[in-house]
């Protein structure tokens, strides 16, 4: 009896000691980084992460979300599924570093109800998060969303900018998420989540689709920077487009040099990430390695800090830890650790790193008549 006792402790050791050695490292991940301060009072942390396929385990029929189901081709299932939401949630938390972000801009969510048990089934629920969500007509059910503390920011709107192609009218695609509210410092934001079509179906074939959507985000700021001139504005989003694209450079107006951006233009804070080499999404075939994909762009005054708020250059980051990443022996590289490769569960993350900015709060600068 007592050697059955053995080999059932020493199962059940085999079995768990890897995974908690494994949840143990990245516990001490999360810890803030030596350079990195507590913001408390003096700033925001804004944040985006592409979730890559966060689905239920139910079958919709109106959306093509059968590869994610029980019966369906990666067998998907409610174990899976929680394991899933951990996942993300503790990316938001060692992206917070000293305490989680204020805001959180998703996407390739599937609806309300996996965000409402993001924030409400991990450990996120001691932070309150609330959600913006719309409901968008993507075939395959995916939606962009935000989520945020009340205690940092009061969402005084939110809409859904619904992108119609008038060239293709059967196409359908993500819509835009724009969210307004005001920030514990008092100032105004504006954040735009995106999620602007693939390139599935040919890089030529989809680029103006993309070039349609950089001008339908381009519009609303027009929109918002005529009424507001100094408004604090913050695009953010997977926009499978690199930073020197045309829809990002000529549609949605985005610059990266400070002699080029006008008092009402748009500043990229990636873009030098995109020179530097640097990386948020991994595709041998069509990316040959990393590229930025997941980008943040900000209104002039915002870059500046014109406007109460401040984002300079320095302050935009792409989180990109070991515990995200896996080996690529093809590439001789790293790779994202992903959920699932093919119909293969891989028990990762996503095939996204997650990106932040930091908001600093500034005197606002007077005038001089």
């Amino acid at each position: 009896m007592s050697q059955l006792r053995y080999i059932i402790f020493f199962c059940f050791v085999s079995v768990l000691l890897p995974n908690w050695l494994n949840a143990q490292e990245i516990a001490d991940n999360l810890m803030p980084k030596e350079h990195e301060e507590p913001r408390g009072d003096q700033g925001l942390r804004v944040a985006f992460y592409n979730v890559e396929n966060l689905f239920d385990v139910f079958d919709d029929s109106l959306k093509r979300d059968d590869d994610f189901t029980p019966t369906g081709i990666k067998g998907w299932n409610k174990w899976r599924y929680k394991d899933k939401l951990r996942n993300i949630y503790r990316v938001v938390m060692a992206v917070g570093g000293w305490e989680p972000p204020a805001i959180v801009g998703l996407c390739e969510v599937e609806n309300r109800l996996v965000v409402e048990e993001l924030v409400t089934l991990t450990p996120l629920r001691r932070f309150h998060y609330q959600i913006e969500h719309f409901e968008s007509p993507d075939r395959r059910g995916i939606d962009n969303a935000l989520i945020y503390r009340p205690d940092k920011f009061e969402v005084l709107h939110s809409e859904a900018i619904e992108v119609q192609f008038p060239f293709d009218l059967d196409s359908k695609t993500r819509d835009i998420l724009y969210v307004m509210g005001k920030v514990n410092s008092g100032d105004t934001l504006h954040v735009f989540v995106n999620h602007w079509p693939s390139r599935f179906g040919g890089h030529m074939e989809t680029d103006r689709k993309r070039n349609f959507v950089g001008w339908k985000v381009h519009t609303k700021v027009e929109e918002i920077m005529s009424e507001q001139p100094k408004a604090n504005i913050v695009i953010m989003g997977d926009l499978n487009d690199l930073p020197n694209d045309a829809s990002v450079m000529d549609h949605l107006q985005a610059r990266h040099k400070e002699e080029d951006l006008e008092d009402d233009g748009l500043f990229n804070l990636m873009y030098k990430k995109h020179l530097d080499g640097e990386g948020t999404h991994e595709h041998k075939d069509l990316w040959h390695g990393w590229n930025v994909l997941d980008q943040i762009i900000v209104s002039a005054p915002l870059y500046r800090g014109q406007a109460g708020l401040h984002a300079p250059q320095e302050n935009c980051v792409i989180y990109k830890e070991y515990f995200l990443l896996e080996g690529d022996i093809e590439l001789d590289n790293e790779k994202p650790f992903r959920t699932y490769i093919g119909p293969k569960f891989n028990d990762g993350y996503s095939d996204h790193m997650p990106i932040y900015v930091d908001l600093d709060f500034v005197e606002r600068k007077v005038e001089s008549d």
